[in-house]
């Protein structure tokens, strides 16, 4: 049981040094060590049905229902990664970017290869909802600076929260990266690391409300429609690639009210073109061999975790059996 406690934690790291880099998804790193599904599920347990276990059987009715076994260490080790493995992650963003860039980029890519080879089925008509991923995942940066809009501070730090998280849940939708096109992500960050609880707490609200409505949509979506869905969650994982490409130019931007710099667009270039454009080396043997590590790490998990069964029911009432 320890064992298996201590392999849900270090997911958990796992997802919260990815939701700290700008570019990568927290849901990457549940789908590829097998978590995802259930991670989900848990979190939809959390609505009226936790009062009515309470009434029935009380703490440990709802321990179980809550499926507080799986979920308790995870986001203790999602907590412990985003106030330290996530400083290390973002030091790396700042000194090694091309280098970070290349190991996810690996990782991601190889998450596609995942995902598809996770469909039971494939039909025609499922160009649709891949087609719809990759839109999405183009379109949603750009949209989101309109939430400044909103005026007031904290109403922005609460839908922010609410955005971020659900982007979380999806694999290849990285919230990180959302919050850097709001101009909130050096916001957010900050008040992590000097443990700012007016901020936070606004922003845990946020995550909350995120929570409870987009995880009982994705519950909706697999017991309705998984194959379906699964394309969705395969066209956002392709189309957030571009975004961890590593030699980029951006091209396109905005000042936040801070005078952060929102990126907007980017311009893509092969090696080459890009040493010439910052006059020094593109790295790129290094960049591929990190590529290389990250699919592999991928394919490793991924196989450790279709070993290893599922501790959370897939009764499709969403009640948990003991």
């Amino acid at each position: 049981m320890k064992g298996k406690r201590l392999a849900i934690f270090l997911k958990g790291v796992g997802m919260g040094a990815a939701d700290a880099v700008p570019g990568v998804s927290g849901g990457t790193i549940a789908f590829v060590t097998g978590i995802y599904e259930e991670l989900i599920q848990t979190v939809r347990q959390f609505g009226p049905g936790a009062w009515e276990a309470w009434r029935q059987g009380g703490i440990k009715h709802l321990y179980a229902h809550l499926n507080l076994t799986f979920l308790l260490p995870l986001l203790v080790g999602v907590a412990a990664s985003l106030v330290s493995v996530a400083h290390l992650a973002l030091w790396l963003m700042e000194a090694h970017p091309l280098l970070l860039d290349g190991f996810f980029f690996g990782l991601v890519a190889a998450s596609a290869l995942v995902v598809h080879n996770a469909m039971k089925s494939w039909k025609f008509w499922y160009l649709l909802p891949l087609v719809a991923g990759l839109l999405l995942a183009k379109t949603l940066p750009g949209l989101m600076p309109t939430v400044l809009l909103l005026g007031n501070e904290n109403m922005v730090v609460v839908v922010a929260g609410a955005i971020a998280i659900s982007a979380m849940l999806l694999p290849g939708v990285s919230g990180s990266f959302l919050l850097l096109t709001m101009g909130l992500y050096g916001t957010i960050m900050q008040a992590i690391r000097g443990f700012d609880l007016a901020v936070i707490g606004l922003f845990g609200l946020g995550c909350l409300i995120g929570l409870a409505l987009f995880s009982r949509l994705l519950v909706w979506l697999f017991k309705r429609q998984h194959d379906a869905t699964m394309q969705l969650l395969l066209g956002f994982i392709i189309g957030s690639l571009p975004v961890l490409w590593p030699w980029r130019e951006l091209v396109g931007y905005q000042l936040g009210p801070d005078g952060q710099i929102i990126p907007l667009a980017f311009r893509y270039l092969m090696p080459s073109e890009y040493a010439v454009l910052i006059g020094d080396s593109a790295q790129f043997g290094t960049v591929a061999l990190l590529m290389l590590l990250g699919a592999m790490l991928v394919v490793g998990l991924n196989y450790h975790a279709n070993k290893a069964p599922s501790s959370f029911s897939s009764d499709p009432s969403g009640a948990n059996k003991e």
